[in-house]
Formats: structure tokens, C-alpha cells, sequence
């Protein structure tokens, strides 16, 4: 990055990553992001090159800031538990309201950030998909770290990376299945994986 930026790297960062959520990989201009941001168009090429640039580095927080909150659901000493953590952590970020452009919230649910970029066909640069599997391959490996653990490993009926692969698959589906249910359902489905995944005591 180049030059000496004259705004708060932080910030502009966070309000594209937003853009990004709400109008999707494809639909978003660098004016937008401009906008957004309230940094110059110059400002932000010369800062970050172009369009792809600002998503993998706004994307790179996100990914950070969310497998730190799924570490936290997994430090629980029952790993019943901490099943159920996650899925609520899930659940709850994908339902939250995505703020519009300028800010304000929206009736919209956001939905995840890494499925929306990952069904927009228009995403799909190498350097893109390399993120987004970095995202998802790095969830699986917080959830079966968990899941390696002696308390939990013993009362799985898969092997714990089997059983990390399918609960980050899983998650994939919930977020297309939030669109057209409420929690509460989305909450039972989860309930059920759960079960399936521990012997019977």
C-alpha cells in the first residue's frame, strides 16, 4: 500500500465489508465503496490498488474477528455444549439486520458474508476463492480441534475432521434455509445435527 493514508484504515475497512454484505461482490463499484467510506476514489486506488483488494482485506477481518468468536463457544467444557454455542453464535449473525449504505438498518437479514460472495459467480477470481476457502477451512479446523478432544472425540460417531467437515457444510445450507425460515427453526434443525453426532448415552 502506497503512500500515507489520511483516513482511518479501521473504519474504511469496516464500512466496505458492509457495502460488500449488502449489495454482494458483483453489484458493488468502487464508486460505492467510496461513498461508503467517505474516502476519495483516488484515494482508496492508491491505497489499495482496486475493487478485489479492499473485499480480501476487509474480508481478512471478518474471517479473524469471526473463527475468534467460534475459539471463545469452543473453550466450553462440555462439548454438547459448545455444539450449541456455535450453532446460536451462527444463527444470530446471519439473523442480525445488515445496515444500508448509509447506515441505517434494514428489515433485510444479512445473511453470511462468505456464502454471498461464494454463490456470486462474478467473485470467482482465484485470489476470491482462496480467501473464501481459507475462511471455511479454518472453521473446520476450530471445530475439530474441539472435536479431537478426548471428551468430546469418544462420543462422536464420526472422527472429529469428518464431523468438523459436515458442521461447516451444514452451516452452509442453514444460511440459504434462514431465508425462508425463522430461528426458531433453524435453532431445531441444529438441535438435531447435534444429536446425530453423539453416541446415545
Amino acid at each position: 500500500m502506497a503512500g500515507i493514508k489520511q483516513f482511518n484504515e479501521d473504519e474504511a475497512l469496516e464500512r466496505a465489508m458492509h457495502v460488500f454484505w449488502w449489495q454482494g461482490y458483483g453489484n458493488t463499484s468502487m464508486p460505492d465503496l467510496a461513498k461508503a467510506t467517505g474516502v476519495q476514489r483516488g484515494s482508496l486506488y492508491h491505497a489499495y490498488g482496486d475493487k478485489q483488494n479492499i473485499f480480501l482485506l476487509a474480508f481478512a477481518r471478518y474471517q479473524q474477528r469471526y473463527l475468534a468468536n467460534v475459539r471463545e463457544h469452543m473453550r466450553l467444557e462440555d462439548p454438547h455444549a459448545a455444539l450449541h454455542a456455535y450453532f446460536a453464535y451462527v444463527i444470530a449473525s446471519m439473523s442480525e439486520p445488515v445496515p444500508m449504505l448509509d447506515g441505517t438498518p434494514s428489515s433485510r437479514t444479512r445473511g453470511c458474508l462468505t456464502t454471498k460472495i461464494a454463490t456470486d459467480e462474478t467473485a470467482m477470481d482465484e485470489p476470491v476463492r482462496q480467501a473464501l476457502r481459507g475462511m471455511l477451512d479454518g472453521l473446520a479446523e476450530v471445530l475439530e480441534q474441539r472435536l479431537s478432544r478426548p471428551d468430546a472425540k469418544a462420543r462422536l460417531t464420526l472422527p472429529p475432521k469428518e464431523a468438523a467437515r459436515l458442521l461447516v457444510a451444514f452451516t452452509r445450507g442453514n444460511v440459504v434455509m434462514e431465508r425462508i425460515y425463522g430461528v426458531d427453526e433453524l435453532q431445531a434443525t441444529a438441535s438435531s445435527l447435534i444429536q446425530v453426532l453423539f453416541k446415545r448415552s
